[in-house]
């Protein structure tokens, strides 16, 4: 029996941008339209072992500039740098 209130499924859209050598890219026309997103607009990537996922940050989105710095995230890292 079908299940009349069951949005079909629908094949997702790739769409493709290349890095510069600044490892900057332009997000592609559907990307920004699906995000809803305009310059000045902040993305927050999220990352975890079954890829990337790209969101529109939220003004509630904490922004650490040093949250890319996993290499100095070590026990003994934070436990120097404990007191500045």
């Amino acid at each position: 029996m079908p299940n009349r209130g069951a949005k079909p499924k629908t094949t997702p859209q790739a769409v493709y941008s290349k890095i510069s050598v600044k490892s900057q890219t332009v997000l592609p026309e559907a990307v920004r339209r699906k995000l809803h997103v305009a310059p000045g607009d902040r993305l927050r990537y999220l990352v975890d072992e079954s890829g990337v996922r790209l969101e529109k940050a939220t003004d509630t989105d904490v922004f650490d500039p040093f949250a890319s710095f996993t290499e100095w995230s070590s026990e003994e890292d934070e436990a120097a740098f404990a007191d500045l």
